[in-house]
């Protein structure tokens, strides 16, 4: 590791008019090393390393030095900045969704940014994108180079979002909740290749996450931030052994724990699935016979008991998120779908969205489902002025600041936009959209994804009291095996669209009885 840091920051500061983001920040990363910054979602982490990169809206107040590889970034002009960012400096975000063009297919935006900064096109650029496409562990290349971003997993889209930061041999790569969208086994790969990636090429990583898992495993020295200061910086052994402040230990303590409100006997069936199933066809080549459709989810059969949470797992692509999809009717499927004695599978449109109050999702990424032109308030009572068209503004607005209070976020939040809000708070504003109509099931899609352990543990409790309360059904997906296991009455294993095991949580994370169920338990390291 050299003694020169490739990146540092000195006395850096970030204020939004009145609002002081980051106070002071002093920071050094140097080539072959892995810095970690962690802290609560709305600490300053990601914001901080948006403000060192130039990339916040205009008003923003940006103090004190920044430097890469000896330049001062302070004096770059826009071309220099353009040249810098995805050239030397290489950028992980934690939304692959929104970072992605929906309209181009990955190896178009691989291509992109190839011909940008290195000059290359044609066959030597779509060379180049199959090797960054194996190199993060994507298969089936050829077919993810012509596949847009809709048509991946939100794992899958990630490791293309990798992909192209690592495509110009970056001295410097920002990693903000690289594994978010990633299940535990690709969790272990992808950190693993970022390591090899550092020590062969002898990049800086500056790592943002709330998995203190992940950091502890792979960083080298850690940051810890809280409202915008860092109040310890120390070698990672170090902070994981002997913390020095009390709120380094609050969050390494912090892991969901506990189980979720016993389901009473006489509870009756809210929720029967028979033989469902989803295929995609694929399309035709030209003079050639049509192939197979894709088989997404092979048919299968579930219950689900009013009051019960059914926890479904399995890595990226395994179908989880096609099943929430096909059992909400927002992909074509078929089997038979039943919901408190009614077949939802034979209801028109008209009477279907008289239903749909009765179940709500929350989706896998927060930004991209909430809507950037609306405020908190709006995003939130949506649903409601549409199901209840009576109320009155103030009914509304007491509802909304009801439902804001159960997911942590004061009412005064409700006359912002979601872009002022962290990734974590963005989530808590998705499921405040969909416990606001009290709905009978919630599906939630990796609805803790996006949050630190300390926010995940209150979401685990906020949850079991609503179910308590309300006797919500809950359908959990989520790659998280700590969450799930913390939240889940019985457990439905998922692997390329079909079952591989079933049964109580406590059954499955005790006694696996499938290979597949073992290997996701020893990577979650629970």
């Amino acid at each position: 590791m050299s003694d020169v840091p490739v990146f540092e920051l000195h006395d850096f500061s970030i204020r939004f008019a009145d609002y002081r983001a980051v106070e002071t920040l002093d920071l050094k990363v140097h080539r072959g090393e892995t810095v970690a910054i962690v802290g609560e979602s709305g600490s300053g982490k990601s914001v901080s390393v948006l403000g060192a990169m130039g990339l916040l809206p205009p008003g923003a107040e940006v103090g004190g030095e920044r430097r890469f590889e000896g330049r001062d970034l302070n004096s770059l002009s826009k071309r220099a900045w353009n040249a810098l960012r995805g050239g030397r400096i290489g950028f992980v975000f934690q939304e692959p969704m929104t970072s992605l063009n929906p309209l181009h297919t990955v190896g178009r935006q691989l291509q992109e940014t190839l011909r940008l900064h290195q000059g290359l096109r044609g066959r030597e650029a779509k060379r180049r994108s199959r090797e960054l496409l194996d190199r993060v562990r994507l298969p089936r290349v050829n077919d993810m180079l012509g596949a847009r971003p809709d048509q991946l997993s939100g794992g899958q889209r990630q490791r293309v979002m990798i992909a192209i930061a690592i495509a110009n041999a970056p001295a410097l790569l920002i990693a903000d909740e690289p594994t978010t969208a990633l299940d535990v086994t690709v969790q272990r790969e992808i950190l693993g290749l970022l390591d090899t990636l550092r020590r062969e090429e002898g990049m800086g990583l500056l790592l943002i996450s709330h998995d203190l898992n992940l950091v502890k495993s792979h960083a080298d020295r850690v940051v810890v931030m809280k409202s915008g200061s860092v109040i310890e910086t120390a070698r990672t052994s170090a902070l994981f052994t002997a913390p020095r402040t009390a709120y380094s230990r609050e969050l390494i303590a912090a892991v969901p724990d506990g189980h979720p409100p016993p389901v009473v006997d006489e509870a009756p069936i809210l929720l029967e699935i028979d033989r469902l199933g989803v295929q995609f066809p694929r399309p035709k080549p030209l003079l050639r016979r049509r192939p197979l459709d894709f088989v997404a989810l092979e048919p299968l059969s579930i219950s689900l008991r009013q009051g019960e949470t059914l926890g479904v797992v399995g890595e990226s692509g395994s179908g989880k998120s096609t099943l929430a999809f096909a059992l909400l009717r927002l992909v074509r499927a078929h089997g038979r779908i039943t919901f408190d004695g009614e077949r939802l599978d034979r209801l028109n449109g008209r009477a279907f969205r008289q239903r749909r109050r009765q179940f709500q999702i929350v989706f896998q990424d927060p930004f991209g489902s909430l809507s950037p032109r609306m405020s908190v308030a709006d995003i939130v009572s949506e649903g409601l002025r549409f199901h209840q068209p009576g109320l009155s503004n103030a009914q509304i607005d007491a509802h909304v600041g009801e439902a804001l209070a159960e997911v942590g976020l004061p009412a005064h939040c409700g006359d912002r936009y979601p872009h002022e809000f962290s990734g974590g708070q963005r989530q808590r504003i998705a499921i405040a959209r969909a416990v606001i109509l009290k709905p009978r099931l919630l599906v939630l899609d990796e609805p803790t994804s996006a949050l630190d352990r300390t926010v995940q543990k209150q979401l685990v409790q906020l949850l079991r009291e609503l179910q308590a309360r309300h006797r919500i059904s809950y359908l959990f997906i989520s790659h998280d095996l700590a969450v799930v296991r913390a939240m889940s009455h019985r457990l439905i294993v998922l692997k390329d669209g079909a079952v591989v095991e079933t049964g109580t949580s406590e059954t499955v994370f005790d006694a696996p009885r499938s290979a597949y169920t073992r290997c996701l338990i020893e990577a979650a390291g629970i």
